[in-house]
């Protein structure tokens, strides 16, 4: 069969529920000599517009039961449709039972997406709304693609009908194009009930097979270089606010890192109750803080690695003011983008004037709280396969933890300890945060020697280290990480614990007058 290979359209089977562009689409395979098939409310809808249509069930002899359950499931309707017609003995078939063929069937699915997302929508309105017949009579269209042509989407009408008219049938590529977009149809809509029924149940753990559906909402210039192509994918039901279902209100076209470093940013910020904000630089915190207002934890953040800052991304976890834009613009900063959960209109005006790189700046705004349970699940890819891992959610807590030395950790100290592990759980392996109060002074991240991290840490914060706390996203195997840090004048350590020399880092922190907490959760990100 060539690829030129045109298959005209006689009669065709048009079912959908949603009834966007049917009627005019309907009209002109009328004109163009086609005989229309139909159910229900797609029917009215067609004769109400004048449109001749035979109704399924005066096609099949048999009536629709179950309350509509059962409307197109029937020989004389799958026998048409899934007839090959290059197939003697399909052919004998089908004319010794009065099945007329069917070249085309154009059917959307009922709206289950629709249906859950509904404030307190009950269970049993939600099965309803499970498409039975629809996909029976999407997915065996598709599979006889080479007789007939599928159409699952109303803006895919236009090219159909115009093909018809120009050249009396659908040619052979786009029967295998729509065909494709026929099974990536049906698998997402079983993804979604799949998804649904398991958040029925709560927690259904890790299933025995992993399915979820994303839909390509934009292509990207590039990937993480110029040479690789990329897109941006996203799942139906996002989990309350996140980077990336967030709405650009500015700026120009989101690049594959950016999306990346959103994401940082917005998750970062996520994790404090109270005004917090973050520089994220290559998905690594160079600056974060929180603090009694906005722009006060901007301050902060900004504090922490001025010259990584450059060219960075600011993250938010309130609605950005128009006091906060400000401060943003008088840094005199170069930032390429800024998320938050809101940005006001006055707000966006002062980075949208801010002048040289105003009009660039990406703003992005993430959405409120919602009351969505958050995403429980860690999904990364890899070459042939997936991990997938429960989302790290473990915060410091003074009540969980061990205070190993001799000195007890002061009030000012639990509070550093509990900002700086929540900053270093952000960080990429090997992973050491430095902090004082609700601050971070420096990080040291992705090295393959704890020992170094610790000195580039350090090295960060410089002099402001004296009094500070560190955090480690693991434990130290040897004491030499806390003779470091007390050399720079670190005055409080929180780690996991459970290395070999355990007793030799607390031996350690002892000599030098530190508190030395073991909070028992390693905190790895690679």
């Amino acid at each position: 069969m060539s690829a030129t290979n045109v298959v005209k359209v006689r009669r065709a089977l048009v079912s959908v529920s949603d009834k966007t562009g049917v009627v005019e689409f309907c009209r002109g395979l009328v004109a163009a000599g086609v005989e229309i098939l139909s159910t229900g409310g797609t029917a009215n809808a067609l004769r109400d517009a004048d449109i001749p249509v035979r109704d399924v069930s005066e096609e099949t002899g048999f009536p629709e039961i179950l309350s509509g359950r059962v409307k197109t499931l029937h020989p004389k309707i799958h026998g048409a449709i899934l007839a090959m017609r290059s197939n003697p003995e399909h052919r004998r078939a089908i004319e010794a039972h009065g099945i007329r063929p069917i070249d085309l069937v154009a059917v959307n699915l009922y709206p289950f997406r629709d249906t859950i997302h509904k404030p307190n929508v009950a269970f049993e309105d939600a099965i309803e709304n499970i498409d039975i017949g629809g996909p029976c009579l999407i997915r065996a269209a598709a599979k006889n693609f080479a007789d007939v042509a599928v159409v699952v989407r109303p803006r895919d009408y236009a090219g159909v009908l115009a093909e018809i008219r120009d050249a009396g049938g659908v040619s052979l590529a786009t029967r295998r194009t729509l065909a494709t977009r026929a099974f990536q149809t049906t698998a997402g809509y079983d993804a979604a009930i799949r998804a649904w029924l398991a958040a029925q149940e709560g927690d259904a753990g890790l299933p025995e097979v992993w399915v979820e559906a994303y839909e390509r909402v934009a292509e990207l210039r590039y990937g993480e270089n110029p040479h690789q192509r990329a897109a941006l994918y996203l799942a139906d039901d996002p989990p309350g606010p996140c980077a990336a279902h967030a709405r650009k209100l500015a700026g120009k076209d989101l690049s594959f890192t950016n999306l990346l470093d959103l994401e940082a940013a917005f998750e970062l910020v996520k994790e404090f109750e109270s005004p917090a904000a973050c520089v994220i630089k290559h998905r690594i915190p160079c600056g974060a803080a929180a603090a009694e207002t906005l722009p006060a934890a901007l301050e902060g953040a900004l504090h922490g690695d001025p010259i990584s800052a450059f060219g960075g991304i600011l993250g938010f976890n309130r609605a950005l003011d128009v006091e906060t834009a400000h401060l943003v613009v008088r840094k005199g900063q170069f930032f390429e983008c800024v998320i938050a959960p809101e940005v006001t209109p006055e707000a966006l005006g002062v980075l949208r004037d801010r002048e040289g790189w105003g009009e660039a700046l990406r703003v992005m705004a993430a959405g409120l709280p919602d009351g969505r349970r958050a995403e429980d699940r860690d999904v990364r890819g890899m070459v042939g396969g997936l991990l997938v891992q429960d989302r790290d959610r473990t915060l410091l807590e003074e009540k969980a933890t061990r205070v190993v030395s001799r000195r007890q950790p002061t009030e000012a100290e639990w509070q550093s300890l509990r900002f700086a592990i929540a900053v270093a759980k952000h960080t990429t392996s090997n992973a050491i945060a430095v902090a004082k109060g609700r601050e971070l002074l420096g990080i040291g991240s992705g090295q393959t020697s704890r020992i170094e991290a610790v000195r580039i840490a350090l090295a960060k914060a410089g002099e402001r280290a004296r009094g500070a706390a560190l955090a480690s996203d693991a434990f130290f195997p040897f004491r030499d990480s806390v003779d470091e840090a007390a050399r720079a004048g670190i005055t409080a350590i929180v780690q996991p614990g459970g290395s070999k020399k355990d007793e030799e880092v607390v031996q350690a922190a002892n000599e030098h007058g530190i508190a030395l907490v073991f909070s028992g959760f390693r905190h790895f990100r690679h």
